[in-house]
């Protein structure tokens, strides 16, 4: 193992309100600004705060050996400059260190990568890209899609886009047991591939403070041991970036974990490097082909779309969103456009999720709701009212 490419996806969404017709008009209409803005606030303080200062000082201590990367949703970048600029700041600080190297995605960590036309996607690509520059004041070269959605058809035109990589799960389905430890070229695009692995991800970013675990407690020297056994150029190390103090409580110990692991990591002859720097330091190891139809992420144990199209409550929400699409276009409305956006947004699916055990625990996790039924009630009341606000403006009564 030569290097360590690590990535943190950082995300909120703009979460629904329990639907009920009132005055309320426009985003407000649908969206819980004080839930919201309690959420952002907590996680900022718990999060982003802290562990962007822990990365800033790592990289000072080590003189710019420690290196990583992140992609932050435009939604959270949207919450950042209406509540929380010293968190927008502690995001720029760390781009100007250009030890962190910053990623595009979809603006509002949306599904539209699954539909027919990839013209919504392409156009949240782009949007998130402008705000980037504009917000953080970088251009990213490197993709990571909404919950690492991926199939060839995305590769494609994320490679349209510009971009020089893409990053998705090392699942062994798409291996055909090879390992994911390797830079990989996407099938009938010229945009190398760079795969999560899963267990050494996992071991920290949902396994850390497991007490059931055999490997309990995880330190940065045991870790680091499991790293340089691996064989392959780069280990790709991608997890939430709410690991560090919301999931993993900094009771845990897991800031400790962090600051230990360059130390660690440099001690066994291992360096750091983004993903820019990955691509362009190894060659393809080979192809990744996983067909345009058949799509893989990095959530729950089946790693495909399942998360948030599963049941039929899921398929049901996202089909009329589908529908509504050239409705919403064709009224010329910013306000409405931009709340069809936000209901895109996959957490809103994931919340309707039925699946039980461990994957069931994770969904519920991350929801206000009370249960899926809850979510998916709620999302239906939310854009039965919507598309009546949509057909409203198209069709003014006299």
């Amino acid at each position: 193992m030569n290097s360590i490419c690590p990535f943190f996806e950082v995300h909120q969404p703009y979460r629904l309100r329990w639907f009920w017709p009132d005055h309320k008009k426009g985003f407000d209409r649908y969206f819980d600004e004080a839930v919201n803005k309690e959420i952002f606030h907590k996680v900022a303080g718990k999060c982003y705060i802290p562990a962007n200062r822990t990365l800033l000082e790592l990289i000072d201590d080590t003189d710019g050996y420690f290196r990583a990367s992140m992609s932050v949703t435009g939604t959270l970048l949207e919450q950042c400059v209406e509540w929380g600029e010293d968190v927008l700041e502690s995001f720029r600080d760390l781009a100007e260190t250009g030890c962190i190297e910053f990623l595009d995605e979809t603006c509002y960590h949306s599904l539209a990568s699954l539909f027919e036309s990839k013209d919504e996607f392409m156009d949240e690509v782009k949007e998130h890209r402008n705000l980037m520059s504009e917000l953080i004041g970088v251009k990213p070269r490197i993709f990571r899609n909404t919950e690492m959605l991926y199939n060839n058809s995305v590769a494609h035109f994320v490679a349209k886009l510009g971009y020089d990589a893409i990053l998705t799960e090392g699942i062994e389905s798409i291996l055909h047991g090879r390992s994911p430890d390797h830079v990989y070229k996407a099938r009938h695009s010229n945009i190398a591939v760079l795969l999560r692995n899963y267990k050494l991800s996992d071991d920290i970013g949902y396994r850390f403070s497991s007490r059931w675990w055999e490997e309990y407690p995880l330190t940065a020297s045991k870790w680091a041991d499991w790293a340089s056994w691996n064989h392959g150029e780069t280990l790709n190390i991608f997890m939430d970036y709410e690991t560090f103090g919301e999931h993993q409580w900094e009771e845990t110990g897991i800031f400790d974990f962090l600051k230990a692991l360059p130390g660690e990591v440099k001690d066994r002859g291992m360096r750091f490097l983004t993903p820019s720097q990955t691509i362009d330091t190894y060659k393809p190891a080979g192809e990744i082909d996983v067909g345009d139809f058949s799509t893989i992420s990095w959530a729950d144990i089946e790693r495909d779309t399942s998360a948030w199209l599963g049941n039929d409550m899921q398929r049901r929400c996202f089909e009329e969103m589908k529908l509504l699409e050239p409705y919403v276009r064709k009224t010329n409305d910013p306000e409405l456009l931009r709340i069809w956006k936000h209901m895109l947004t996959s957490d809103h699916y994931y919340y309707m999720s039925t699946k039980w055990l461990g994957d069931g625990d994770v969904h519920s996790y991350f929801s206000i709701h009370n249960s899926p039924y809850d979510a998916a009630v709620n999302f239906m009341a939310a854009l039965n009212d919507f598309k009546s606000q949509v057909f409203r403006a198209l069709n003014p009564p006299a």
